[in-house]
């Protein structure tokens, strides 16, 4: 029992600092609109007691009249200025809520940018071994998920429950001219809903995030069942009934469990709100009787009635409305956890320079690398050195670790164990984002960008993008040139299919226009994955004879499969499970006979 008590005290907790929080985060996307809802909450707060004693005083003015030999202009007269008085009141309500309903909505798009962003820009910032992990991918989602909805209903949320409390603070000034005591009983009798909703609340909570994982494979079956890569094989193999029975299994078993809560819900709400519904009427009574007896006027009768009313209603509204932050904070916790992520590689706290130019080469010192919750090492024990300017090959299986070679120069990882070195300096003492400015990389699962020809090849190098000779000498040195001119508009057709007048292109056009991706930068070390895998045999020599001719005074580092481009290295080195078995030229590995020798004479033979 205490360990649920402190369970339930903590989660309060965190959920008050993360109503604080999400508050700071609505406050800093517009300012303004901030203000402005906290001006119409202060105005909505103060008006109701201000209407219900306008209200009393109208009724007893008419009462008086009636009563007294005053007459009825005399009685217009009285009641007049107060008529007017509730008029403007009226107005004023109405104009308040206007201008409420019109800063909640420039919040909520200025709030879905700003988390969203934030979002997005924590994600940049994380190492590529965030990204390989399915947690991080839960994390994500329970973070992005109704975020942005969660932080405006907790503002709104947060404000109304300020304007209530102030309005009964109010009230309760004027309740002490009667009994406080009824006042007590009716806030004392909307407990027990508050604590229910509270309960409810968590458990809804509990239920979303424990989903995340299935909710990811629900999206993911329908990405399948729409997406154009995917449809081909889904048509062809027949698997669109049995994947959507899948998506539809798991959709009913979300939706079985968001209706048992709502409906255990309900019916608590319902039984402990009609403790709330009877006190009231027992308050009601006894105003009634005060005013039958005499006690108070009609229009303190009515006053109190009116205040009695609201009164439950705003105890209720309070109550609920707290529950409700309770919940939405409990949402937001995912959203700051995320947020509070670090990356896991270090940045030296005063990086070194990069040499303006590469003198002594690149060196792997002992390296070994094993990935995040593997067993098994990715790379054993690698030493071996690129001079510069030298053009080097990596051959040998899928899987051997050739790509996670390439990822540790480029420091998306770093060594689990060795030293990667840049003319004698640790790679871990350079900046990162000044490092990669001096490699360019194509992987072998490059993206293809949806946009237009011009940025497809510019990303390249994002600082270039307007510069359109460079653009077109890079697609001219790759290739892509020819095929980029033959589209409708040129540079500025949109690639792809998933917008209008979108051309899509074969994977070997693909390939070109990554090539020229990696011609765009103006570095020293080109690193090239698989890069002619979708050519043709022509093309697939005309690049690697031009690649040559362009970095001539360059580090280019290929890996391929296909022995008649490797051949054209300087140095090829051969990686078999992690562990690099032969190094030497084309010539020396035959001579060797090993595994690059077998290999080779097997694709040999193939071409025969």
């Amino acid at each position: 029992m205490r360990a649920w008590r402190r369970d339930r005290w903590a989660k309060l907790a965190d959920a008050t600092v993360n109503v604080r929080r999400a508050f700071a985060l609505v406050a800093e996307a517009h300012p303004a609109s901030a203000l402005a809802m906290a001006g119409c909450t202060l105005v909505g707060a103060l008006l109701p007691a201000a209407q219900a004693w306008v209200g009393k005083l109208i009724v007893d003015v008419v009462v008086n009249a009636i009563n007294t030999e005053a007459g009825a202009a005399a009685g217009i007269r009285a009641v007049l200025p107060l008529l007017l008085a509730e008029l403007v009141m009226l107005v004023l309500q109405s104009t308040n809520s206007q201008a409420r309903t019109l800063a909640e909505h420039v919040l909520h798009a200025r709030i879905n940018l700003s988390i969203n962003t934030r979002i997005i820009r924590k994600a940049l910032s994380l190492d590529l071994a965030h990204f390989e992990n399915a947690e991080f991918y839960d994390k994500m989602q329970n973070a992005r998920r109704e975020a942005d909805w969660r932080s405006l209903q907790i503002v709104n949320g947060g404000f109304y429950v300020i304007q209530n409390v102030v309005t009964l603070i109010t009230f309760g000034a004027l309740l002490l001219r009667f009994s406080p005591w009824l006042a007590l009983i009716l806030f004392l009798a909307t407990i027990p809903a508050f604590v229910a909703q509270s309960r409810y609340g968590e458990l809804n909570f509990r239920v979303l995030s424990w989903r995340a994982p299935e909710y990811r494979r629900l999206t993911y079956l329908e990405h399948l069942l729409t997406d154009y890569d995917a449809v081909k094989e889904v048509k062809l193999f027949g698997l669109g009934e049995p994947l959507l029975g899948r998506y539809a299994d798991l959709f009913w078993k979300f939706l079985r469990e968001d209706q048992g809560i709502a409906q255990r819900r309900s019916l608590a709400s319902l039984g402990w709100g009609l403790l709330a519904t009877v006190s009231y009427y027992g308050a009601y009574a006894w105003i009634v009787w005060r005013a039958v007896g005499g006690a108070i006027t009609l229009g303190d009768m009515t006053l109190y009635l009116g205040i009695f009313r609201s009164s439950q209603n705003m105890f209720e509204a309070v109550l609920y409305g707290l529950s409700e932050l309770y919940e939405n904070g409990l949402f937001m916790s995912n959203l700051f956890a995320f947020l509070a992520l670090e990356p896991q590689m270090k940045v030296a706290s005063r990086p070194a320079s990069l040499p303006p130019e590469i003198r002594v080469g690149v060196e792997f010192r002992n390296v070994s690398f094993r990935y995040e919750g593997q067993e098994s090492w990715a790379l054993m024990n690698i030493d071996l050195r690129i001079r510069p300017g030298e053009k080097v090959a990596l051959v040998g299986p899928n899987g051997a670790g050739k790509t996670t070679l390439i990822k540790l120069l480029t420091r998306l990882y770093d060594p689990t164990e060795g030293q990667i070195l840049l003319d004698g300096v640790d790679l871990r003492e350079f900046d990162p984002r000044d490092l990669r400015q001096r490699i360019g990389v194509i992987f072998q699962d490059f993206v293809r960008y949806h946009l237009a020809a011009a940025e497809n090849v510019g990303f390249g190098q994002i600082d270039a993008l307007n510069d359109r000779s460079r653009i077109e000498m890079a697609a001219e040195k790759s290739g892509a040139d020819p095929v980029i001119r033959a589209l409708p508009e040129g540079y500025e057709t949109t690639l792809g299919r998933w917008f209008s007048k979108g051309r899509d292109l074969s994977g070997g056009e693909w390939q070109k226009i990554a090539l020229a991706r990696a011609f765009m930068r103006d570095c020293e070390v080109i690193v090239l994955d698989e890069p002619t895998a979708a050519l043709d045999a022509e093309n697939e020599m005309r690049v690697f004879q031009q690649f040559r001719e362009l970095t001539a005074d360059k580090i280019a580092v290929l890996i391929s499969h296909r022995f008649s481009t490797v051949r054209m290295a300087d140095r090829i080195f051969v990686i078999e499970q992690g562990r690099l078995s032969e190094e030497g030229t084309h010539s020396d590995l035959l001579l060797l006979g090993g595994t690059y020798a077998r290999l080779f004479a097997l694709q040999a033979e193939s071409y025969r």
